[in-house]
């Protein structure tokens, strides 16, 4: 299915990163990199494993700090602000993790349930079954409100860990490789959810993943990460247009072996 072109306003920058560091012991992971995420856009980060992808959106939201630059989200510094203000950030901020992140004890209800209790202090029974539906129909998985996540497919687990964070109305949406693990036919499904998620809920949102078909399917806009900086940036077509033997290789990979 091909992306429907999506309301995207340059001039509302909900990301900002500038100049940011970060290293683990004698490796530099991310060297001095700039990158802006605009309101309603979805923005793929690309590159090989190990490259700094995951590091950049623990860095986002604050799980790490950086060792120099400044990271801004919806207009707040997360490399200064107090834990509690960072708290109260991460609310407005949707993770889709890479292992759907469901509680196994717990039924789809109550695994849709928990964020809300937790976050929404007097929410009512009748709001709280309302938007559990609501998602379920968002993600197409209405039938599976009191399975438990071993019943589900690995599909379904990640349709339902991304429904877990609408459940929330984010304005910033995270995806660590959101098609990681499931077949070709499911990651299709995923692809196409992802789009459906930024038009029912007009998010802006980063895409961590190496997977070009992901990248090519939901981004308006590529970031390819090499060597701890974005070495290119732009469409898909605009990012791959290029001889460099960095990315033409990783290109043939995707699509002709």
């Amino acid at each position: 299915m091909e992306k429907q072109k999506a309301h995207i306003d340059k001039n509302n920058t909900v990301i900002k990163i500038r100049g940011v560091e970060k290293s683990f012991a004698d490796y530099d992971v991310l060297r001095g990199i700039d990158l802006d995420l605009y309101q309603g856009e979805n923005l793929v980060v690309l590159g090989r494993s190990g490259t700094g992808k995951s590091v950049l959106i623990k860095l986002i939201s604050g799980l790490l700090s950086t060792d120099a630059g400044t990271i801004e989200v919806l207009g707040n510094d997360v490399t200064t602000i107090s834990q509690r203000a960072l708290e109260d950030l991460r609310i407005r901020i949707g993770f889709s993790f890479q292992n759907s992140a469901l509680y196994d004890s717990m039924t789809v209800r109550k695994n849709l349930e928990f964020p809300l209790v937790r976050n929404r202090k007097g929410i009512t029974r009748a709001e709280i079954n309302k938007d559990v539906e609501s998602v379920l129909d968002a993600v197409g998985l209405s039938q599976t409100i009191n399975q438990m996540p071993a019943e589900l497919s690995g599909g379904q687990r990640k349709r339902i860990g991304i429904a877990r964070t609408l459940i929330l109305n984010p304005e910033i949406m995270l995806y660590d490789e959101p098609t990681a693990g499931l077949d070709p036919i499911t990651c299709i499904e995923i692809n196409e959810l992802i789009n459906e998620v930024q038009q029912r809920y007009h998010t802006s949102s980063i895409i961590i993943t190496h997977d070009l078909t992901c990248a090519k399917m939901t981004g308006d806009r590529i970031a390819m990460l090499l060597d701890g900086q974005f070495q290119r940036v732009g469409t898909f077509d605009e990012v791959f247009a290029t001889t460099d033997e960095r990315v033409k290789p990783f290109f043939d990979y995707n699509f002709i072996q």
